[in-house]
Parts: structure tokens; sequence; C-alpha cells
């Protein structure tokens, strides 16, 4: 599930630009790509050390380093302090739980967003921070493990799709983190259709499981929001920034990510209201229920306070009772019970209570 919060505390103490590693470690090597790529070339490797990306700093081409697991600092030291990234830039990077933002250090800009895995096997959305860095000729991108939404973007630099290779880093950039707004769409995809099935439970036999799993979802809207949300400041801070590195081509793009950030917002917004729903929903159903129960036993107890009192009547031992004299004062005292619980029921019935 979603983490509101990451342990912090070894940090303290230190001082500020200290790299420390801040999260959950979730690959046991950390993997290094570069793609390096123009309009008519195009380079894509695995590299051991990262000191063979170094040399791409200086070519006219367009070089994308990318690094999956940040528990080694040492390597986010290296490029940070090859590339000139502020000490407390490569802190905010291995610092995986950081709000998502935007900023402009003249030669370089940072983004750090979340990206979202929805992991089938334990029916959850996984959250992992993704830091980019973008210069004027290569883009760095920081993820806590391997397997990201990119692939897409790999896809389109290798079969020389679209305007891609023939664009700068900053439209890559826009294309990596467009790619991940894209995602968001298809996690709510199925937070909605985990809605449609709760609503369609609520209707037919709704139970303690139902509201646990209203209570879950609930709480992970909650925290995909609280991912989600600051990204609108993040994407409207890049269509406002006057820099050298984001050419006025793109900008229309990014006017179209910034609208997909809305639309994304609202869509949670939307959700959240739908679950809150939800909840009164299934109390009022709960309550509902309840009042039927209550109703049937009430019924029934109408019914039996007067036959109750007139057997209690003729419970009682007072030797001078001449109806138990009577022959037929038995099945006569059957008949006026009958008649009276027949009455009971008959009113109830023109009284629409039953």
């Amino acid at each position: 599930m979603l983490q509101l919060f990451k342990k912090a505390s070894k940090k303290a103490g230190l001082p500020p630009g200290s790299p420390v590693h801040v999260g959950e470690i979730k690959v046991e090597e950390v993997k290094i790509t570069l793609i390096d790529y123009d309009q008519t070339n195009y380079e894509e490797r695995e590299i051991e050390h990262i000191e063979e990306s170094f040399p791409f700093k200086e070519t006219p081409t367009v070089t994308w380093i990318n690094i999956d697991g940040l528990h080694e600092v040492d390597i986010v030291k290296k490029i940070g302090d090859h590339f000139g990234l502020h000490p407390l830039v490569q802190e905010d990077i291995v610092h995986t739980g950081q709000r998502p933002k935007f900023e402009n250090l003249d030669d370089y800009i940072l983004v750090i967003l979340k990206m979202l895995h929805y992991r089938e096997e334990d029916d959850e959305v996984e959250a992992e921070q993704v830091s980019v860095i973008v210069g004027s000729n290569f883009v760095t991108s920081f993820q806590e493990q391997e397997g990201d939404t990119f692939n897409f973007v790999r896809d389109r630099l290798r079969n020389k799709r679209g305007r891609i290779r023939k664009m700068g880093a900053d439209y890559l950039a826009y294309v990596l983190i467009d790619s991940i707004v894209d995602n968001y769409f298809s996690i709510l995809e199925q937070y909605g259709e985990k809605i449609e099935a709760l609503e369609e439970e609520l209707t037919n036999n709704p139970g303690v499981e139902t509201l646990n799993t209203i209570h879950r979802l609930k709480k992970e809207i909650v925290l995909l929001r609280r991912s989600v949300w600051p990204l609108r400041e993040v994407i409207g801070a890049f269509e406002r920034e006057e820099s050298s590195l984001i050419s006025d081509a793109i900008m229309v793009f990014i006017r179209d990510l910034y609208d997909h950030t809305i639309q994304v917002i609202d869509s949670i917004d939307t959700l959240q209201e739908i679950l809150s729903g939800l909840q009164d929903l299934y109390l009022s159903s709960v309550s509902n229920k309840m009042n039927e129960v209550m109703k049937v036993l009430t019924i029934f107890a109408s019914i039996f306070i007067p036959l109750t009192f007139m057997a209690g009547i003729y419970g009682m031992n007072f030797e001078f009772m001449p109806e138990l004299k009577v022959r037929w004062a038995y099945p006569a005292l059957w008949m006026a019970m009958i008649v009276v619980a027949l009455g009971l029921l008959t009113f109830f019935r023109r009284r629409k209570w039953l």
C-alpha cells in the first residue's frame, strides 16, 4: 500500500546536503542504462560504472541516463558531482519521501514526482519516487526500482517513431513525465472497477467485509491524492518558467500535460466523493435492515401482548372464576385469541405496516 511517511531518523543531525538514502531498498543491484541519440544515430546500452556516461555530457547528441536503485548513494554523488548537481538536489534524489516539486537551477531543471504501479498479485498500488534532471543536452532519471512506464518512450526512440528523435532534451523530459501522468489514468481505471464492484455488492449483500474494503480504498485514494495533487504545481511551474532549457516548441505539449494533470486530480476527487457516498449507503443499508428486523419483532410483540394478557388472567389461581366451570370456556378462549390476532394482522395490513 502507498506509504504516508518515510522513516528519516537516520538523517537527524547531519548537515544539509548530506545524501542519505531514505526509504525501502527495492532492488539488489543498481542498474544503469544509457541512451544516446540524434535524428540519424541511436545507441542504447547498459553500463556497469557510472563513469562511462561522463563523456556524453559534452556531446551534441541527446543523452538519457536512467538509474534504477537509489540505495547506493555513491553513484548518485558521482554523477551529481560530474554534472554539477547541487548537494541539496542530490539529497532530495535519495530521499524517497520527497513531495513532488519543480526547481530551476539555471544550468539544469529538477523535477520530482511519483510513479505508480498496480500490483495484481497484492491487489494494491505501489508508489515510487522518480527524479528527472533536465540539462541542455541530457536527461538523467533516478528511480527506486527496475520496471517503469517508460517502455513506450524507449520503443519510440528505438523505432524512430514520432518527433522525439528530432527534438531536444526538454522534449524527452516532457515525454517521460507525460508517460507517468498517462499511467495515472490506468490506475484510476483499476479503482473505478473496484468501486463498481463495491456498488453491486452493497446493492446485493453488504457485510462487514464490504465496509472494511471501503475504508481501505478511502485510505488508498487519500494517499494517491497526496502523491498526485502537488503535480499540478509542478507542471504549472514547468509551463510558467522562463528557462533557456525549455524551448517554445514544447510549450503547447506542456499545457496539454497540465490539462491531463487537472483531469487526474478531478477524477481522484470524484472517486473520493463516490467512496464517501458508498460508506453512507452502507450505513443506511445496515440501518434499514435493522429497522426491518425491529419492525417484524415489534409486530409479533404487538400481536402477543393482548394474547399474553388474556392468558395471564386465566392463569391466576383464584377460587371463584366462573369461566373455569363453563364447558366451552377453553375453546372460546382460543377463539377469542385467534380473533384478536387476526384483527391485529388486518389492522397492520391496512396501515401498510406489513
